[in-house]
């Protein structure tokens, strides 16, 4: 497989800044709730970036690269509207006015893209140094493919642990003031509802990260790849919050497409252990040239698949479920 240029990965880097640096200010200077109009096309523009940058990848390198680019982002994607879920929940518990969700949902994101980053590096030094940590990888994934298709839907009231303790040591105002954090009320400076929701958010996302993460690792172990392709999956995030809308608690079968998904990679991580095996205790520490190494076009058609299996019938259930009288 040929490298990536070091120019071609420099400038990609710069230029997703410049757009998430754009996206970021366009939210605060103009807090409103897109119209269906206004949110598809930014939807549809982010998507058609991705492909671009797909094609580019091959231009540059070759086609492994941008499968595996392809095959990384649509595991991203579906992961990330799982994300959209919770949100939807943290924003209605909160009660955050519609029109500051986008302040709330750009900062939640750029808190993953930072946290992503982090388990990135940590992840890519690990694989490096640790070639037994696909078996781990893989572990992880079969488990959380497990809850995710079995386990309870419900995500509970959206407060964890930490939220809880600073709702009861803090003073907090009883109303929001715009996106600030801080604000005056009866002559006293107090922390407003954003605090917590910002909190709320970024604890989510680190939640989401330690799921992600390893998914990706199982298609691709080329870092700008993974990081790229969690960028662009986060891009447009925003958009497709007010886009779905009430759309995403009808799409009832889509958790089962995401936990195929999972499960397919965690299988997939394994077979890769096997057929590099190091570990001692397995086939004398020899690896088990016999077990198939499930390749990138393979993984990018299960993955596109299994989303729109999961999406179609979920659309066939919510035509056929009957509209209850107002």
């Amino acid at each position: 497989m040929l490298e990536l240029p070091l120019a071609f990965e420099i400038t990609s880097l710069v230029v997703l800044v410049l757009i998430l640096a754009a996206d970021l200010i366009i939210a605060f200077k103009r807090p409103h709730v897109p119209s269906f109009k206004e949110a598809t096309l930014w939807v549809i523009f982010y998507v058609a970036l991705a492909l671009v940058f797909a094609l580019l990848m091959l231009i540059f390198a070759d086609g492994e690269h941008a499968g595996q680019f392809l095959a990384g982002w649509l595991t991203e994607y579906s992961l990330s509207i799982d994300n959209l879920f919770v949100f939807v929940i943290i924003m209605a518990l909160f009660n955050v006015p519609r029109k500051y969700q986008q302040e709330s949902l750009i900062l939640g994101i750029i808190i993953a893209l930072v946290l992503r980053g982090i388990f990135i590096l940590i992840g890519s030094q690990l694989i490096e140094s640790l070639s037994w940590i696909f078996y781990i990888f893989g572990a992880f994934l079969l488990v959380t493919a497990w809850r995710q298709a079995f386990g309870k839907q419900d995500e509970g009231d959206g407060e964890n642990g930490l939220v809880r303790f600073l709702r009861k040591r803090i003073n907090l105002a009883p109303d929001f003031d715009g996106a600030k954090v801080r604000t005056t009320f009866n002559g006293k400076r107090m922390f407003t509802p954003m605090l917590i929701v910002f909190l709320a958010l970024g604890s989510t996302d680190l939640l989401f990260a330690l799921d992600s993460i390893p998914a990706i690792f199982g298609i691709t172990q080329s870092p700008f790849i993974v990081f790229t392709a969690n960028v662009f999956a986060l891009m447009g995030l925003r958009q497709l919050y007010f886009l779905l809308g009430g759309l995403l608690e009808k799409l009832v079968y889509l958790h089962y497409g995401i936990a195929f998904i999972l499960a397919f990679i965690g299988v997939k991580l394994v077979f890769h252990a096997l057929h590099e095996n190091e570990v001692f205790f397995i086939n004398g520490g020899h690896p088990i040239e016999w077990i198939p190494d499930i390749d990138t076009w393979t993984s990018l058609a299960v993955i596109i698949l299994s989303m729109a299996v999961a999406t179609i019938a979920s659309l066939i259930k919510m035509r056929r479920t009957p509209t209850p009288a107002p």
